[in-house]
This record gives structure tokens, sequence and C-alpha cells, in this order.
């Protein structure tokens, strides 16, 4: 074995290390949370040393850090990648669905899934300093969206488009952390594995409920339903802040 190979596998080997340690912290911080997880408990998980830590990552802190940015970067690549596979006349419901999928399919998986997800959800709320690194991919997830959006909404401006996606990603970050997430396996699985798109689908269109006709009415005017409170809907659709 050349020396070129050996600093190969050395390195491959350094590689899973890092990732397994990772996946370690990421495993027992979705299970309960980040107060009083110890170094020990992450390596016995992880089938490696104390010492790899301080090598890897330099401290507790900083490998719990990277192994949650980590699960966002995953989580938003997801999203991404499902955005960007839509073509130019893709409709509003698929808009919908690549948008929402991988928080929705994590809904119906339940479990790890779920646990990882909410975790993802508490730092999307407001990612810690330091993840500058990420703006660049919240940047482009809200373009790709929009590309896809603008034909299907027509009429409505940039700006009003973009609060229409922080609000539906803030919803989902929202339904992720509500406390009968949990249920969604047991009970709403059709929800969570994909006849709520409509609604998300109406979240982007500014409609009070997925039952209104999307295609009615002025172009990001929100539809009042009988005995709804369509006060946060109405809000949503007309881009106010107050």
């Amino acid at each position: 074995m050349t020396q070129a190979e050996k600093t190969d596998l050395r390195r491959e080997a350094g590689q899973r290390t890092r990732d397994g340690l990772q996946a370690a912290a990421l495993e027992l911080i979705s299970q309960r949370g980040q107060d009083g997880l110890t170094l020990r408990e992450i390596t016995e998980r992880a089938g490696a040393n104390v010492a790899a830590v301080s090598y890897h990552f330099g401290s507790l802190k900083a490998l719990c850090d990277s192994a949650i940015e980590h699960a966002l970067e995953r989580y938003l690549d997801a999203q991404m990648e499902a955005l960007d596979s839509l073509g130019p006349t893709a409709t509003l419901q698929e808009v919908a669905a690549a948008f929402a999928g991988p928080m929705m399919r994590a809904l119906a998986a339940g479990g790890q899934d779920l646990a990882v997800m909410r975790t993802v959800a508490r730092v999307g709320i407001e990612p810690p300093q330091g993840w500058e690194r990420l703006t660049a991919k919240f940047d482009k997830s809200r373009q790709d969206a929009l590309r896809v959006l603008k034909p299907n909404i027509p009429g409505v401006d940039e700006q009003e488009l973009i609060f229409r996606t922080r609000c539906a990603a803030g919803m989902l970050n929202w339904l992720a952390l509500s406390p009968s997430a949990p249920n969604w396996p047991r009970c709403r699985p059709s929800r969570s594995n994909g006849s709520s798109f409509p609604w998300w689908r109406g979240r982007f269109a500014g409609m009070a409920t997925p039952g209104a006709d999307w295609g009615a009415g002025l172009p990001g005017r929100t539809r009042q339903i009988p005995g709804d409170n369509g006060a946060g809907d109405e809000r949503f659709a007309e881009g106010g802040t107050g």
C-alpha cells in the first residue's frame, strides 16, 4: 500500500468517525434536548472515544451545533432539490408538494424522523449566530419557490410572494413543533402523506381554505368562508404585518 493510499484510508476513517459523532449527537438531541447531554453519552452511542470530539469539533457545544446545522442543511437540500425539479409549467399543487413535502414526510414517518425534524424546526425559526453559510441556501430555497410561484399567481408582486413563502415556512415549523405532531402518523396519515398539500397550495394562493375555488377572485385576495375566522388568512393574503 502506498503512502497516498494510507492517507486516503485515514481520511476516510476520520470522516466516518466525524459523521458517526454527528449522527449520535443529533439522535440524542432530538430525543431529549441538548441540556444535560454529555460527551460520554455521544461517544458511546457513536463507538468513538472522547478525544475524537476534541479532534474533529473542539468541544461538545461545537459538535451539537454542527449536528443540528447538518440536519437543517439536509432539510434545505431536500426542499431545494424538489423545487429545482419543477419545470415552468408546474402547478401550484406541485409547488406546494415540493415545498412542504420533506416536513410532511417526516410527520408521516414519525419516530426518529419526526424527532429530528422537530429539532430542525426549532433552529430553523431563528438560526444561531455563526450559521451565515446557510443564508445562501435559505435564499436559494426562497428564490426557487418564487420562480415557480410567479407563473401560478400572476398579479402578485414579489415581496408579497416572499411574505407568503415565509409564512408557509413558519407554519411548517409550527406544525412540526405542535403538541399534536407525534400523533399525526396514527391519527392523520392521509394528511401527512399528501392530501394536505391543497391546504399549502391555498397558503401560497392567499385563499382562506383548501375548499375554495383557487382560480376564482382577484389574485392575492382571501375568500371569506361563512363561520370561518379568516383574520389570519386575510393578513396572510394581503401581506400585512400588524
